[in-house]
């Protein structure tokens, strides 16, 4: 038996805070974990104290360390009165903890203990995991000692919670003292290791929430041994207490009225400053000038507005926010100085006592803007010198909100030219006709003209947006020779005036002049009777959805004519809460940290949550909402660590992506909260990588169950896309152009989305060819079969005898059918109808998740890997192996996805009984006992004969959209959601 070890190192602190009344502290450390505690050595009169002292915890059950904290906190010693007080605390979760080999020293920013906690500076740990048989567990102290803490005395406690001493449960904890052994339930599962918050006179629900428990995070049951991959990539259920109540079971209980706007996140609070003008400002110098700025400062956090020159009566109209997470002090001030290039003067100064701040809760206005007296050095009034300012603690923060432009497909058909006039008059054009529009670019096929007219008859499809920017442009060109083209005519359409349509009516053609590329004398323009002409036929098609995305993980599926739409079915409410453990992604002061943000997308609404800058374990918690109108769509969340802050940002570094979750809304059940806690699954040149786990609480509410159950029967896509389909190349290269175009244009906006983090939630490089993809597509493949093959191996254990019993019960039942096959079918569905009612009881309680095993993540092959990141074209190889290895690579690709479809029919199948999508199995079970009902009434050979009249039905009786039970069979969910 391997015993394992927990081995942390205390290497130092930097910057802690005085606490001794001298300007100083006298630090040491105490060390918590699964019921064992150690302590450093004291360091006298140092806040930067050096330990490098080493301590090995025993792990008890290693399948059980993912559970479990490492709780460190850093105390002052006071002799005196044989006594500590509190200078911060890390927590660290065992999904953190690292083998020796992986680990380094990493500085941690201390975390307050309470909400009236006084911490600052870091903690270096060096964490790590080790098996060697020569290191010996440290002695750990004893769980009786006491040890009286003590706070910061200028501040006043206003609750405290008794805990049971471990060894005597009679004894209880005093309002300020700490027993060395934590309460286990208290610090257990704690993965967000950020600051608590720090407030004064709180609400009474505030109260209440800081004093319920956090629950420990379980892993939800996988429905398939297939699906089974390592614990560390599982996905978590959470009991969060968001701000309707605590979510227990998918449903909220002890739901608090007044959050129901915001209840899938917690409450957090924020404190604005609206800095708005001052007047009659004192002159700072001879000349009486004054350049004014406020500086608002809250501990070492300040916010600076901008300066003024010469202006005694400035005004600002700026606002700031500080978040009560960081909050080290209990005062607000706001100073006036004056700007000076040595060194800035002081005007004025304004003091707000933070308890005395009101508190605004939506939807409650913004408070009104006060006049407050400025205050000298001396905390004396200035004369006439009011400063205009509005301070409020507030629990909104506004969010980023993104609407991708309305995408069209244009569609170009030419038809002819005539009257052209070639550059060189003894010979017939070879014409050909470029059209493009903006960046986009089409050809027809060259027309070897033996007149001066020439016929394409062939369509052009490009895809622009609102508000159209760019214009239509064609031009005929002569091919001179090789590589020679020369412009005959031109015309310039402008998009605005091209006629729209949602249907596969035809378009009325028109001719265009072509004009002459280049200058030409007047008068004779004047003499020619006639010009070249292009015959063209051009419309805006809103028939079609315009896909901008992965068609497995569409988010939306209407078309583009606003007129086709149908009313939506329900709404969707997700909660982005926090994120835990990750990885960091840049290095800052010689530690690693990230700035992360989460971006969403469903529709065409997308959303990006703040930056939280320096912090692995970012709390959001912010809340968004869109409408449903299929729920054959998926909801994509991605996080990413943000490049362009500091004075290098806006450098063309491009947002790093830390990993992405995807949710099919029809695995959602109507009304239930799931609050999971999903691993963040990254692929990278050298292997998947778990980059940490990001917490949502997600919900979809049903406003019209009928008109969701008549989407099952209606075609995925609109009707355009069955009536005049487009083949599977011009779908990837127009979907190539709007995912450029949607980037061009989220791009603009402020702050922008980048072209990186459109591209990763977009998958747009889903089609290129990848030997990992195509294996993971083989082994989807074997395992939708693999039923066929069990059904296989058992009728050959029939046929063999191996049990007895069980083949004369076959052969029983085979004698009825044989002579009654009027009762093969309705067995067949009375079967499946008790197959579904026993799976109901294993349906899965989770949404879909990333999974390494189905992807073929886990062990896939270094070189297979460097193949797929290799860029296309290659750069691996000569010029000749790199065209034979790009054309391997595209047929691959395209086998990879014949695989990956039939595969994916297959798992449609598989979910018509295993309750994926609820609604779909509901119906599904439903139809089979009324068929089995009806088949049992109904003579086999009727049944026999209307079935074959129907399939051999005459074609006027046919329809060219897809018939009720394809429809329905085609919004099944499959296991592409779990693909990496």
């Amino acid at each position: 038996m391997i015993n394992l070890k927990l081995g942390v190192e205390v290497v130092s602190a930097h910057n802690l805070l005085p606490k001794d009344g001298q300007g100083s502290s006298s630090a040491f450390v105490e060390l918590y974990f699964d019921g064992q505690r150690f302590r450093t050595t004291i360091k006298e009169k140092d806040l930067n104290p050096v330990w490098n002292e080493s301590f090995y915890f025993n792990i008890s059950d290693a399948s059980n360390l993912h559970y479990l904290t490492l709780d460190v906190y850093v105390y002052n010693d006071i002799k005196a009165t044989n006594s500590r007080s509190f200078l911060g605390k890390v927590s660290l979760t065992g999904n953190s903890f690292v083998p020796y080999s992986d680990a380094v020293v990493l500085h941690y920013p201390l975390e307050k203990r309470g909400i009236f906690s006084r911490v600052r500076g870091e903690l270096g740990l060096k964490v790590y995991i080790t098996d060697d048989p020569s290191i010996r567990s440290s002695t750990p102290l004893p769980a009786s000692a006491e040890y009286t803490t003590t706070e910061d005395p200028n501040v006043t406690h206003t609750h405290a919670r008794a805990v049971p001493n471990p060894v005597n449960p009679d004894k209880v904890q005093s309002r300020h003292t700490f027993h060395h052994l934590p309460n286990p339930t208290h610090h257990e599962h704690q993965h967000d290791p950020s600051p608590p918050v720090v407030t004064h006179h709180l609400p009474k629900y505030e109260i209440d929430e800081m004093k319920s428990e956090p629950q420990p995070a379980k892993l939800v049951r996988m429905y398939s041994a297939a699906s089974s991959q390592p614990v560390d990539f599982a996905l978590k259920e959470t009991s969060p207490y968001l701000g309707g109540g605590r979510v227990v079971g998918g449903r909220v209980i002890h739901g608090d009225k007044t959050a129901s706007t915001y209840d899938l996140v917690e409450r957090m609070y924020f404190l604005y400053v609206r800095v708005v003008k001052a007047r009659e400002l004192p002159a700072m110098d001879v000349t009486g000038s004054l350049d004014p700025f406020v500086e608002v400062r809250i501990g070492n956090y300040k916010g600076i507005t901008k300066h003024f020159e010469k202006k005694q009566n400035p005004e600002w109209h700026q606002v700031f926010a500080f978040s009560r997470d960081r909050m080290q002090a209990s005062v607000l001030e706001v100073v006036i100085k004056d700007k000076d290039l040595v060194k800035d003067d002081f005007v004025g100064i304004v003091r707000f006592d933070i308890s005395e701040v009101p508190l605004r809760v939506p939807p409650d206005s913004p408070l009104a803007p006060e006049w407050y007296r400025l205050e000298d050095k001396k905390g004396e009034k200035i004369k006439a010198t009011p400063v205009d300012s509005t301070p409020a603690i507030s629990a909104v923060l506004r969010s980023k909100v993104y609407h991708a432009p309305r995408l069209w497909y244009v569609r170009v058909t030419v038809v002819e030219a005539q009257d052209l006039v070639p550059t060189e008059k003894n010979r017939f054009p070879d014409v050909y006709v470029k059209a493009h529009i903006g960046n986009q670019v089409l050809k027809t096929k060259t027309c070897q003209a033996r007149t001066l007219n020439a016929i394409w008859n062939e369509d052009l499809v490009f895809v622009a947006a609102e508000p159209f920017e760019d214009h239509l442009v064609l031009s005929v060109e002569d091919r001179v020779g090789p590589g020679k083209d020369e412009i005959i005519g031109r015309v310039i359409i402008p998009l605005s005036a091209v006629e729209k349509r949602a249907d596969d009516r035809i378009i009325h053609s028109r001719w265009f002049n072509l004009e002459k590329p280049i200058a030409v004398d007047v008068d004779q323009l004047k003499k020619d009777k006639f010009s070249s002409r292009i015959h063209l036929r051009v419309c805006l098609d809103g028939g079609y959805h315009v896909l901008d995305e992965s068609t497995h993980y569409s988010s939306d599926l209407r078309p583009t004519a606003k007129q086709l739409w149908r009313p939506s079915i329900g709404i969707l409410e997700l909660g982005i809460l926090n994120a835990v453990g990750l990885h960091p992604m840049k290095t800052r002061d010689g530690r690693g940290t990230s700035d992360t943000y989460c971006v969403a997308k469903y529709g065409q609404k997308w959303v990006r949550t703040r930056t939280i800058v320096d912090n692995l374990s970012p709390k959001y918690n912010e809340q968004y909402t869109w409408e449903v109108f299929d729920p054959a769509t998926v909801v994509t969340v991605g996080v990413f660590d943000n490049s362009q802050l500091g004075e290098k940002g806006s450098n063309g570094n491009k947002d790093l992506k830390i990993g992405k979750v995807r949710i099919r809304i029809s695995t959602l059940e109507t009304g239930r909260i799931y609050t999971h806690s999903y691993p963040l699954l990254v692929l990278h040149p050298a292997g998947v990588k778990k980059m940490g786990e990001l917490h949502m609480a997600i919900r979809f509410s049903c406003t019209s169950f009928a008109n969701m159950l008549y989407l099952y029967s209606r075609p995925l896509l609109p009707k355009m896309h069955y009536v005049r389909p487009f083949s599977l190349m011009q779908l990837d290269m127009l979907r190539h152009q709007a995912v450029n175009i949607v980037a061009a244009r989220l791009g603009r906006a402020e702050p922008p989305l980048r072209k990186e983090v459109l591209e990763y939630m977009s998958d747009v490089d889903s089609h290129l060819w990848s030997m990992r993809r195509s294996k993971a597509n083989f082994f989807r493949l074997r395992t939708v079969f693999s039923g066929l093959f069990s059904v296989g191996r058992w009728f050959g254990d029939i046929c063999m005898w191996r049990n007895p019993i069980t083949t004369v019960l076959v052969h029983v039942l085979y004698l009825m059918l044989a002579c009654f096959p009027e009762l093969i079918l309705p067995t067949v569905f009375l079967y499946m109808f008790l197959i579904g009612i026993w799976n109901f009881r294993y349906r899965p309680r989770y949404p879909p998740h990333m999974n390494t095993k189905i992807s073929q993540a886990e062990a896939v092959h270094p070189d297979e890997l460097d193949e797929e990141f290799d860029s296309f074209p290659t750069s691996r190889s000569p010029d000749l192996v790199r065209m034979r290895y790009d054309r391997l690579r595209s047929v691959a690709g395209r086998i990879q996805t014949v695989v990956g479809d039939v595969a994916t029919q297959g798992e449609r199948c598989q979910a018509l009984l295993s309750w994926r999508d609820p609604r779909a199995t509901a119906i599904f079970v439903t139809f089979c006992l009324v068929a089995a009902l009806v088949l049992f009434v109904t003579p086999f050979q009727v049944i026999a004969a209307l079935a074959g009249f129907w399939v051999m039905r005459h074609p006027r009786f046919r329809h060219r959209l897809p018939s009720v039970p394809i429809n329905f069979f085609r919004r099944l969910p499959s296991r592409t959601d779990s693909m990496l």
